[in-house]
């Protein structure tokens, strides 16, 4: 029972402080403040792994297979998409800055001519169409996903860097807050019920990973060559607890990647990883 009231009592601090006036700096500072005294031991750059962060046996494992990932042949398709030129004789490299190295994370952004969060899907999806070619589903695991698996990987190392600039953008980031937090489905159930306030607990056979370090590791491999993108787990999340999804590259689950990519800021990137 003390347990679960200190607990319950980290949990209202950290609403306290990630309050509707509070800025985003104030609510990444608050979010790390939050774990930082869940999980004392765990290191903040260790939040890239997820829930095995906070199991060293699995986390032993998962380092067992990434020495041979069973899914690189997948990355190495999705090396082929991007090195192969459109019909105009371009390429994806000449679409951003530094031939696409590091890019990954600097997103999502906000886009003041569009006046909507651009994930990186869109991004490679603009430069598709701006190259003549037609623009992929945000959702088809065997382009996007694959062309994803690769072009993420270019950032690995690089440190989150999303940027909220502008009462637009605010409106954006506020609007992924308030997804993250409210509850849905018949379940009633928010992504901080699971992501925060009970991350550690073991689900089932599984321990819930923490919000921090949430969107640094995508797209992963579930179980081997299964690849899942950020946007379609939303989904997935949405229908675990039985509330109607919006489509993958919605505006909330863009504005919701937008928060929760801000809170990770300062974390390193870690593309195309397994996960169970």
């Amino acid at each position: 029972m003390k347990k679960l009231l200190l607990t319950l009592v980290g949990a209202g601090a950290l609403l306290g402080a990630m309050t509707a006036t509070a800025g985003p700096e104030e609510d990444r500072k608050a979010m790390i403040q939050y774990f930082k005294g869940k999980f004392p031991n765990v290191k903040f750059e260790d939040y890239v792994h997820g829930a095995l962060a906070l199991d060293a046996d699995a986390k032993a494992q998962y380092d067992s297979i990434m020495e041979f990932p069973p899914y690189v042949e997948v990355i190495d398709k999705g090396k082929k998409m991007w090195e192969t030129p459109f019909k105009n004789g371009k390429k994806y490299a000449d679409c951003f800055p530094n031939g696409g190295k590091n890019v990954a994370a600097m997103y999502p952004m906000f886009d003041d001519k569009k006046g909507q969060v651009v994930i990186f899907e869109d991004a490679l999806n603009d430069c598709r169409v701006a190259n003549g070619e037609e623009a992929y589903k945000i959702d088809d695991a065997k382009t996007m996903g694959i062309l994803l698996s690769y072009a993420r990987g270019l950032s690995d190392g690089a440190k989150a860097n999303v940027k909220v600039n502008g009462p637009a953008a605010l409106a954006a980031y506020e609007d992924g807050k308030k997804t993250f937090y409210a509850r849905a489905g018949q379940l009633n159930f928010s992504c901080a019920n699971c992501h925060q306030l009970s991350a550690g607990v073991r689900l089932r056979s599984e321990l819930l990973s923490p919000a921090l370090g949430h969107t640094t590791h995508w797209p992963v491999f579930r179980g081997g060559d299964n690849l899942v993108t950020l946007q379609v787990r939303y989904k997935g999340c949405h229908n675990s607890v039985r509330h109607v999804p919006d489509a993958p590259g919605s505006t909330r689950y863009k504005n919701l990647e937008y928060f929760e990519s801000y809170m990770s800021n300062g974390l390193p990137m870690q593309a195309s990883v397994f996960r169970k």
